[in-house]
């Protein structure tokens, strides 16, 4: 019951979204769906269905491209990805058996740490922006490395926590919710911290996806309000998002993700390092010159 009660809810959360971001985008002109939006979606979510997330390449890709400013990666990120994930969720949350009440307490969680997170994220200099995706993005990296090299936790059987896991866990949601408004995905920390907690890592799914489908609309409704957002770009990788997490869903049954993942190492290294360099250099004195 509370997982139909969830699925109706989400399904309901997404139309009201969907019919804002268009509503918006129609408000400041910006309709028509950028082409490379729409690969990067299509991209990015095929291969976050599979487990390896979609805010750290994609971020590499938009300043690799230069596709918008640095402060803009919030918003776009989570405006942009909001769609697709929640696609994620409610094929997960229905095709993976896990404790009801403890994904109704993690996915409370989340939301409640979304809605704390975004207005800070809104009001932030760019050069804090940069500093903390950058640091994310170094982050992101050494968990694919970790993942490749074996080093994740295993994991064990359990579909539920009681107790004081049972509150940790909710409690690191709200934080782990937070930081998705700053641009750091959830998936990977929520994974890991449930599977050191003793849980099966495949019921840990509909858990981190689930809790990102609800808080994602939720901070971008206050995104796609604000300035710092390329509205034309959102919405093309909500266009090619969307196809690309059923194709991944129901039809890939393998590819080497351990080759894919080195490859995103690589990739997010260089935005990180891209991204410091530039906060870095924003914050150091200019020296004043000396006249004769």
């Amino acid at each position: 019951m509370i997982i139909a009660v969830l699925l109706t809810v989400l399904a309901l959360l997404a139309v009201f979204y969907a019919i804002q971001l268009v509503r918006t985008a129609r408000m400041h002109g910006e309709l028509k769906p950028r082409m490379e939006g729409v690969a990067i979606g299509a991209v990015a979510n095929f291969f976050d269905a599979l487990g390896i997330g979609s805010f750290a390449p994609t971020t590499a890709w938009l300043r690799f491209r230069k596709l918008t400013p640095d402060s803009f990666l919030p918003a776009v990120l989570n405006a942009g990805h909001c769609l697709p994930t929640v696609m994620q969720g409610l094929v997960f949350m229905k095709l993976i058996q896990v404790d009801p009440v403890l994904l109704l307490a993690c996915i409370a969680a989340s939301v409640v740490g979304a809605l704390i997170g975004a207005p800070i994220v809104l009001r932030l200099p760019v050069r804090a922006v940069q500093m903390v995706v950058g640091v994310a993005l170094l982050i992101a990296a050494a968990l694919y490395a970790m993942t490749n090299l074996n080093l994740m936790p295993a994991g064990g059987e359990a579909v539920s926590l009681n107790g004081n896991l049972f509150i940790l866990a909710v409690v690191a949601h709200v934080l782990m919710g937070a930081l998705m408004s700053f641009g750091i995905g959830l998936y990977a920390p929520s994974l890991i911290m449930l599977s050191l907690m003793g849980m099966n890592p495949t019921a840990a799914f509909p858990i981190m996806m689930g809790a990102c489908a609800f808080l994602m609309p939720v901070s971008s409704l206050r995104f796609i309000r604000s300035e710092r957002i390329d509205l034309r770009l959102v919405l093309g990788m909500a266009l090619g998002g969307i196809p690309a997490v059923l194709l991944a869903a129901f039809v890939i049954t393998s590819l080497p993700l351990t080759i894919l993942r080195w490859g995103v190492v690589a990739v997010v290294l260089y935005a990180a390092a891209n991204l410091l360099i530039t906060a870095f250099k924003a914050a150091s004195p200019v020296a004043p010159s000396s006249e004769t």
